[in-house]
């Protein structure tokens, strides 16, 4: 058993001394958190990330550890289908050059390339494509 100041731990709770005996896992574990929030503290001012635009301490860092939930995964795979089954009902030069510049990421002047066409066909095709996907998406 080990005797600890909770003023030390908790400020903003304890405003005066408040001296405890823990078990001394006890001890260690918020000994080991206080390592661990102060090492963060240190990494913050050391890659000066001061500022975030979250509004609480810490939140960028519980985001990263998210794991979605079984519901968000099933909304996120019935919102691809929708896509998907949306992209079928465009023309087959809108749906690859939709596909291949949205999806796969590629730029529409290598698209332009790929099909030996000018760049505004590609960009127009795109934008018409864009235009009938959002109808199509909007009906259903």
């Amino acid at each position: 058993m080990r005797e600890i100041n909770l003023r030390e731990f908790y400020p903003e709770i304890y405003k005066k001394d408040y001296v405890v005996s823990l078990p001394d896992e006890v001890v260690e574990a918020l000994m080991e958190f206080r390592r661990g929030d102060t090492a963060y503290r240190i990494r913050t001012y050391r890659y000066k990330a001061y500022f975030s635009l979250d509004c609480g301490d810490n939140i960028e860092r519980k985001m990263r550890r998210h794991a979605p939930s079984v519901q968000e995964i099933i909304e996120q795979h019935m919102e691809e289908e929708k896509l998907y089954a949306a992209l079928n009902q465009l023309t087959e030069k809108q749906r690859k050059r939709v596909y291949a510049h949205y999806i796969l990421g590629i730029k529409q002047s290598d698209i332009a390339k790929m099909e030996g066409t000018s760049v505004s066909t590609v960009y127009e095709s795109i934008r018409r494509g864009l235009r009938r996907l959002g109808k199509i998406l909007e009906e259903n």
